[in-house]
C-alpha cells in the first residue's frame, strides 16, 4: 500500500517498517503532539486561569486565556466564587478575548455548524456550542445545567425540530453568548445583571476582582480530549502555547512558530509542517517515525489515551479526514507496551486500522 506508512517498535527495536519516514497528513493524531507539548509545558496538575475586574460603573469584566472546559457546571463555580468576593449587582458585563488576535483563524477550520467546526476564541462557554431541542416554535437546551438565553433560542429556531448540537460560528457571536450564560447564571443565583454587554479590553482603572483556577486539571481536560477527539480543546491548548505565561497576543502564526520549535527542540526533527493542534488542516505532515518519537515520550501519560473498544491490550488515538484514516498509540505485546504509528492516506475500509492494531498484538 503505497499511500500508507506503519512503524512499529518493541523493547527499542524496529519490528515493523513501512515507508516510516515518509511526511504525510496525520489528521487527528496531530493530537498528541498537541497533548505532549501542553503537558511538557504546564505539568498533570496546571490549572488555567480566567480573571474577573470590577470598575466604578458596577461592571463586571472578564478576561479570557484559552481555558478550554469553562462549561456550565464551572460558571456556577465562578458565581460563587464573585458572590464570595461580594458581588451584590451588576449593571452590565464587558468581555475581554484581546488574548487572541482578532483575525485567528484555524486552518482546516469549515464553516459547517457541526460541532467540531466551533470557532475557537480567548473567552468561550461549553466549548462554543449549543445543545438544543425544538419543537414547532418552541426551542429548549437539551441540557438541564445550561439555561436558553437568546442567542441559543435564536440559533434553535433557525434550524430543524428535534435534538441537535451545532456551534456558534463567529467569534463575536461566541464571546457574546459566553456573556449571556454568565449573565444568566448570576440571575439564577439572586445576583441582577443588566442587559447591556461590551467586547473590549478590560479598562486599566478596573480593579482586579477574582482570578479563577479551572476545577479540572490539565490532564482532566488532555483525556477526554483524546477520547472524543475535541478539536476546541485542541486548538486552544495550540494556541495558548504560543503564549504559555498567558501574555501578549495570540496569533496563529506565532502558534504555528512555537509548536514547530517545541518539536524541533524536543525530536531534533528536520522536516515537518504544523498548521493546527487539532489535526483539521490537511496541510500537516508528520511521517510515521515522528509519531512515534512522539509517543515513546508520550509514555508517562499512556494512561491518558483511549482505550480500543473490545481490546483493553490497544490504546490508540485515531484520526480521520476524507481519505485518511490513521492511528497512534501502544499495543501490548507480551508484558511490554509497544508504540506504534499508522499512518493511511489513501481511500480504505473504516475498521481497517483497528484490525491491523489487533494484529499487531498478536
Amino acid at each position: 500500500m503505497e499511500g500508507a506508512s506503519l512503524l512499529l517498535k518493541e523493547r527499542g527495536q524496529e519490528r515493523i517498517a513501512h515507508h516510516p519516514d515518509t511526511q504525510r497528513v496525520p489528521a487527528s493524531t496531530m493530537k498528541l503532539l498537541t497533548a505532549l507539548a501542553a503537558l511538557e509545558t504546564w505539568g498533570r496538575g496546571y490549572r488555567l486561569q480566567t480573571d474577573f475586574y470590577l470598575d466604578d460603573a458596577d461592571w463586571l469584566w472578564v478576561k479570557g486565556y484559552a481555558d478550554p472546559y469553562l462549561v456550565s457546571e464551572e460558571l456556577e463555580l465562578i458565581v460563587s466564587a464573585l458572590e464570595d468576593a461580594g458581588v451584590r449587582r451588576l449593571a452590565g458585563m464587558g468581555l475581554d478575548d484581546s488574548f487572541f488576535s482578532a483575525s485567528l483563524e484555524i486552518p482546516g477550520r469549515s464553516a459547517s455548524a457541526n460541532p467540531y467546526d466551533a470557532p475557537v476564541t480567548a473567552l468561550a462557554a461549553n466549548f462554543n456550542t449549543l445543545h438544543l431541542v425544538r419543537n414547532g416554535s418552541r426551542v429548549r437546551s437539551a441540557e438541564p445545567q445550561t439555561p436558553l438565553t437568546p442567542t441559543a433560542r435564536r440559533f434553535g429556531l433557525d434550524g430543524g425540530s428535534g435534538r441537535r448540537r451545532v456551534n456558534l460560528r463567529q467569534r463575536p457571536i461566541a464571546v457574546g453568548y459566553f456573556g449571556e450564560l454568565l449573565a444568566a447564571k448570576l440571575r439564577a443565583a439572586g445576583i441582577p445583571v443588566g442587559d447591556r454587554q461590551l467586547i473590549a479590553p478590560v479598562p486599566r482603572q478596573a480593579r482586579h476582582a477574582y482570578r479563577h483556577l479551572n476545577s479540572r486539571t490539565l490532564v482532566e481536560m488532555i483525556e477526554p480530549m483524546l477520547e472524543y477527539s475535541n478539536n476546541f480543546i485542541a486548538n486552544a491548548f495550540f494556541l495558548r502555547l504560543a503564549q504559555p505565561e498567558g501574555k501578549g497576543r495570540v496569533t496563529t502564526a506565532a502558534a504555528k512558530r512555537a509548536m514547530t520549535d517545541f518539536a524541533r527542540r524536543r525530536f531534533g526533527w528536520r522536516q515537518l509542517s504544523i498548521h493546527d493542534g487539532a489535526g483539521l488542516s490537511r496541510a500537516n505532515r508528520l511521517s510515521a517515525r515522528q509519531l512515534v518519537d512522539v509517543l515513546d515520550a508520550f509514555a508517562p501519560y499512556r494512561d491518558l489515551m483511549p482505550e480500543q473498544e473490545g481490546n483493553s491490550r490497544v490504546r490508540a488515538k485515531t484520526g480521520t479526514l476524507r481519505g485518511v484514516s490513521c492511528y497512534a498509540g501502544y499495543v501490548r505485546r507480551r508484558e511490554d507496551w509497544a508504540p506504534f504509528a499508522l499512518l493511511i492516506n489513501q481511500p480504505v475500509q473504516p475498521d481497517l486500522r483497528r484490525r491491523l492494531a489487533s494484529s499487531l498484538v498478536r
